[in-house]
């Protein structure tokens, strides 16, 4: 006898299918069960269709029922578990649906206090309230598979070239990059106590800024070594631009003396990681390209088939002064290049990547390597910049040279803080260089979104039941 007239309990167990699975399925299956969330019920005399998505892609599942298994909870945002065979669908738009013989309801929703409403296009304002909801929307559910997706390629970029992933500290006593924007740890007795100086680890403690000093006490054991995690900056601001805690990538190679090395990687890991999430999660990078950013779908394409450009800060400067804009920050050899002026020079260069490199010595911070050249000292230091963002990634060459390097941290009165970097110069010290790119507004540029705390899976503001 047939398997379905056996009772219930007997059966075959029904193949667990994801949304995806089931709709990259070619042809009809056996029994199936699907679990997630109701996007869209509609009731018809003759039939009952729903749509379920469980996070797995941005399209959603069809299911046809017999009207008779319509149910009050059976709602927008309710919970379920349909069982069926997966059959050849009529529709043009989809190649399966499921045939429902069970919908069970896991879990109702009460439709009239959910801020997410069927058949709506939320914009990102909107569900930027709702911190604890808003990944159930269509754009944060494809932010959030294209974030993970870039992560994987990231990681896939390193290891495929013989890099060695590194865990950095997230708790450390060193300022990475002497901008003094750090989160200082206490314990919450501490706080209190705050009169007797005594620190927990004995020291002063900071969240990180940045992984590379570790990472160079690690290319000097790996030639190739990378880290990828969360840190933290404390810049009180509530800009488009900015964010508290964010994640880095950062690499550092051994025995490299050209600065256009850095580049190489640097250009690459972009161009690598961008098509790879291109052609992992096209549907859901379409969504913004069409609905959010319209034109930047041609301009990254453009992108990934050219070189990028490079230009100094010499060079920078001048155009800067040559330009017909009045700027807020008066561009003068010597002073840092602000966002407008940034933006300006990616214009300028005809809206593409950007590298400038030889920043003044002065500007940048005591490991990067002196270029010893003429009156307008410069250090060998590179930053990328793109459009509509600015700077995306930095990086340098590092100091090898421990008497140039020695001699800078007496000068700036780190030298006994700096004793074991130092030794690092001492012991095997070879030429080497290293990067840093900013993840989210890797990701902000890519997808052509305005707003920073729009491609992070919880925002900070405003302060939400997750703070």
């Amino acid at each position: 006898s047939s398997s379905s007239s056996l009772p219930r309990d007997q059966r075959a167990p029904a193949a667990r299918l994801r949304v995806r699975q089931a709709l990259g399925a070619r042809e009809a299956a056996g029994e199936v069960q699907v679990q997630g969330w109701v996007r869209s019920v509609r009731s018809q005399k003759e039939v009952l269709f729903l749509h379920i998505n469980d996070g797995s892609s941005l399209e959603s599942l069809q299911v046809v029922a017999d009207p008779s298994m319509e149910s009050r909870d059976l709602t927008f945002g309710s919970a379920v578990e349909v069982r069926g065979k997966l059959v050849k669908s009529p529709h043009k738009m989809q190649t399966v649906e499921l045939k429902a013989e069970s919908i069970r309801v896991v879990g109702p929703c009460d439709t009239l206090s959910f801020p997410l409403k069927a058949k709506e296009r939320h914009p990102l304002e909107y569900v930027r309230q709702f911190p604890h909801l808003r990944c159930r929307s269509n754009a944060l559910g494809a932010l959030l598979r294209i974030r993970s997706e870039a992560t994987a390629a990231i990681h896939s970029f390193f290891q495929d070239r013989g890099y060695v992933h590194i865990h950095t500290p997230i708790i450390t006593s060193n300022d990475c990059e002497g901008a003094g924007e750090l989160f200082q740890i206490e314990t919450s007795n501490e706080t209190q106590k705050s009169a007797e100086k005594n620190h927990f680890f004995n020291v002063p403690a900071f969240l990180t800024v940045s992984g590379q000093l570790h990472l160079e006490v690690m290319a000097g054991a790996f030639t190739h070594v990378f880290t990828f995690g969360p840190t933290f900056r404390a810049e009180n601001s509530q800009s488009r631009r900015h964010l508290a805690e964010f994640y880095m990538v950062e690499a550092e190679l051994s025995f490299t003396e050209s600065l256009q090395d850095i580049m190489q990687v640097m250009e690459d890991l972009f161009k690598t990681a961008t098509s790879t999430v291109f052609s992992r999660c096209p549907r859901d990078v379409e969504l913004f390209h069409k609905y959010v950013a319209p034109a930047q779908k041609g301009r990254l394409e453009q992108m990934l088939k050219n070189k990028f450009v490079t230009i100094s800060y010499n060079e920078a400067v001048e155009i800067l002064k040559q330009a017909s804009q009045t700027f807020a920050f008066k561009p003068e050899w010597g002073c840092d290049l602000q966002t407008e002026h940034e933006k300006y020079l990616v214009q300028h260069c005809g809206e593409v990547p950007v590298f400038v490199i030889n920043y003044p010595y002065d500007l940048k911070p005591f490991y990067m390597r002196d270029n010893e050249d003429g009156p307008q000292r410069t250090v060998a230091a590179v930053d990328l910049l793109v459009p509509g963002i600015g700077e995306l990634c930095g990086g340098s060459l590092r100091e090898e040279r421990l008497p140039f390097l020695q001699s800078r941290l007496q000068r700036l009165g780190l030298a006994d803080t700096y004793q074991w970097y130092l030794d690092l110069r001492k012991f095997g010290s070879v030429p080497h260089g290293g990067f840093g790119m900013g993840f989210e507004r890797y990701l902000q540029y890519i997808l052509g979104v305005d707003n920073i705390k729009d491609v992070i899976p919880f925002p900070r503001f405003p302060h939400s039941c997750l703070l």
